[in-house]
């Protein structure tokens, strides 16, 4: 993989227009949520779903990324809720760095030590680590619920802003745990990012989520 395509990718798993020539653009429509029309038993689960959520604070897990171009990378991911992620990847790829610090996605190219800052709040992915999770927010639009062999995938936009991308949870169901999650741009291009062997409640340095350009560098 290209350092050109890999930076790409990445952007446009971050929902960053401002790298790789990702921009956001309007689905042209305004989203209609599926709430309505689910079952009684896919309401609950989407209740089950939010509890989860909620209750998980930390998680440390390693990940697979995967574009619908054909491109992938292997990493580590950390997660401390609200607000704090950490993406570090393998090598060839270990120059670039994803941190969510609070308030920003940060992402670093050590290689040419640049640094871009993005609202946490304008990306697809600042949904999955608000302080609070509800799929009836009105500020996201449920559009998809599907199920299958025991895994639920539930689709969903920022109201405001369909054009950022669509996001896709992808749950087991019994036991509910967060597997996979995947970003749709509005021009058909695709980040999937899988998560294996996954442990929660792990107790994290705070340091590990904020961003220090020197020692990153090291």
């Amino acid at each position: 993989m290209t350092r050109r395509l890999f930076i790409r990718l990445f952007a446009l798993f971050l929902g960053l227009s401002s790298l790789g020539g990702v921009t956001r653009v309007a689905w042209g429509q305004e989203p209609q949520s599926i709430l309505p029309a689910l079952t009684q038993d896919q309401r609950a689960f989407v209740a089950a779903v939010e509890s989860y959520l909620n209750k998980m604070t930390t998680v440390q897990a390693r990940f697979l990324q995967i574009s619908s171009t054909g491109n992938y990378a292997e990493g580590t991911l950390y997660i401390s809720r609200p607000n704090r992620m950490r993406l570090e990847y393998d090598p060839p790829n270990d120059e670039i760095l994803l941190l969510a610090n609070g308030s920003h996605l940060v992402f670093y190219d050590k290689e040419l030590n640049q640094v871009s800052y993005v609202g946490l709040d304008s990306t697809p992915l600042g949904v999955l680590l608000r302080e609070h999770f509800s799929l009836t927010d009105p500020e996201i639009v449920i559009t998809a619920y599907r199920e299958a062999a025991g895994v639920v995938e539930i689709s969903m936009v920022q109201a405001d802003d369909p054009g950022q991308g669509t996001l896709t949870l992808v749950f087991t169901k019994s036991p509910i745990e967060l597997r996979q999650w995947r970003v749709l741009d509005a021009q058909n291009t695709e980040v999937t990012v899988s998560l294996f062997n996954p442990r929660s409640g792990i107790a994290f340095d705070r340091h590990l989520f904020i961003f220090d350009q020197d020692k990153e560098r090291r």
